[in-house]
C-alpha cells in the first residue's frame, strides 16, 4: 500500500527559469540511470525476495527512489515554468520564443512542445523510458551487485549535472540526491556481504581448473597486478586454442536421416576453389588510376565466349 505525502522529501528552490537545464535533468527522470528505473529495479527485486530483512531494505529504497523522481520532476517543472506560460499564451514573437526555448543548442523546445514544459518520461535526448533499463535477474547476489553499480552510475550523472548549473537551489537539491545514491550504495554493499556465501553468484560451483586461470589474450603492453598475479591466478602468457585439450572444432551428432540431408546440401552448395569465374564486377569495373611511380598492373579482360 502506498500513501502519497504532498510535501517533497527535500525542498526544491529554483532561482529562475532554465528550459535547457530542465531538459538535461530529464536524464535522471526517464533515463537509464534515473530514478524511475531505480525504483522499478528495486521493487521487482523486493517483491520476489524471501528474506524479510532484505525485502524491507529493497522496498524502502525503491519507495525513496520514487520520492527522488518527484524531486527531479519538480525541478524540471520549475525550470520550465516560465516557458510553459509563454508557450501556452503566445505572448512573445515566434523567433524570440523559439530562441528562449532552444537556448544554446539543447532540445528543450521539443520537450516544451510535446509535453508543455512538464517532466517527460524520456532521457535528455528525448528517447522514451523503457523497461529494458531494468536488469533484475532474480538472483540476489547478482542483483545486489547490479544495484551497487547502478547507484554509482547515478551518482556520477548527478555530479555532472551539478557541474552544469550555477543555480544554488538546483545545486542544493542535486547534491542531496547525489548523496543519497552514495547512502544506497553503502546499504546494498552491506546487504551483499551479509550473505555468507555471496560469491560466485548462483548455486553451481565453477570448474576448478578454469576458475583461477588468467589468459593473456591481447599481445603487447602486458601489465601484471593482483588481477592477474601468480599469487591469485595461473597466468597463461601465450594461450593457444582449445584450452580443454581438444582440437578446438565444433561438432554435433545427428540422426542418420538428418546427416544424409546435411551431406547432400553440403555437396550441392560446395564451392570450387579452382574456378576463377568472370562476374558482373569484372565486366563493369572501371580500371584504377595508375600511379606513374608504381609498377604497371595488367587488368584481366573478361574471357571471350567460344
Amino acid at each position: 500500500m502506498f500513501r502519497h505525502v504532498k510535501q517533497l522529501q527535500y525542498t526544491v528552490r529554483v532561482a529562475g527559469p532554465n528550459p535547457g537545464l530542465a531538459n538535461l535533468l530529464l536524464e535522471q527522470f526517464g533515463g537509464p540511470q534515473g530514478e524511475l528505473a531505480a525504483a522499478c529495479r528495486y521493487f521487482t527485486q523486493g517483491l520476489s525476495d524471501d528474506d524479510p530483512s532484505r525485502k524491507d531494505l529493497l522496498m524502502d529504497i525503491a519507495t525513496e527512489e520514487l520520492s527522488h523522481l518527484e524531486i527531479i520532476g519538480s525541478l524540471v517543472g520549475m525550470l520550465n515554468k516560465g516557458a510553459k506560460g509563454d508557450l501556452a499564451e503566445g505572448t512573445e514573437k515566434e523567433g524570440d520564443l523559439y530562441r528562449s526555448l532552444s537556448g544554446k543548442g539543447n532540445d528543450s523546445h521539443l520537450t516544451s512542445l510535446l509535453y508543455g514544459g512538464g517532466p517527460a518520461l524520456t532521457n535528455s535526448a528525448g528517447a522514451p523510458w523503457t523497461a529494458a533499463y531494468i536488469d533484475t535477474i532474480g538472483e540476489v547476489t547478482a542483483d545486489l551487485r547490479s544495484n551497487i553499480a547502478a547507484e554509482a552510475r547515478a551518482k556520477i550523472i548527478y555530479e555532472r549535472l551539478i557541474n552544469l548549473t550555477d543555480d544554488p537551489g538546483v545545486k542544493d537539491a542535486l547534491g542531496f540526491l547525489m548523496t543519497r545514491e552514495v547512502a544506497h550504495q553503502i546499504s546494498f554493499e552491506k546487504a551483499l556481504y551479509s550473505i555468507r556465501n555471496n560469491f560466485p553468484p548462483g548455486k553451481l560451483p565453477p570448474i576448478e581448473k578454469y576458475a583461477s586461470t588468467y589468459y593473456n589474450m591481447s599481445e603487447g603492453g602486458e601489465v601484471r597486478g593482483s588481477w592477474n598475479s601468480d599469487e591469485n591466478f595461473n597466468y597463461v602468457a601465450d594461450p593457444g586454442p582449445a584450452v580443454d585439450g581438444g582440437d578446438g572444432s565444433a561438432s554435433v551428432t545427428l540422426p542418420a536421416e538428418q546427416q544424409r540431408n546435411l551431406d547432400s546440401m553440403i555437396a550441392r552448395t560446395a564451392s570450387d576453389p579452382a574456378v576463377n569465374p568472370v562476374t558482373g564486377t569484372d565486366i563493369g569495373a572501371v580500371p584504377p588510376i595508375e600511379n606513374d611511380s608504381a609498377p604497371k598492373k595488367r587488368s584481366r579482360a573478361p574471357a571471350k565466349k567460344k
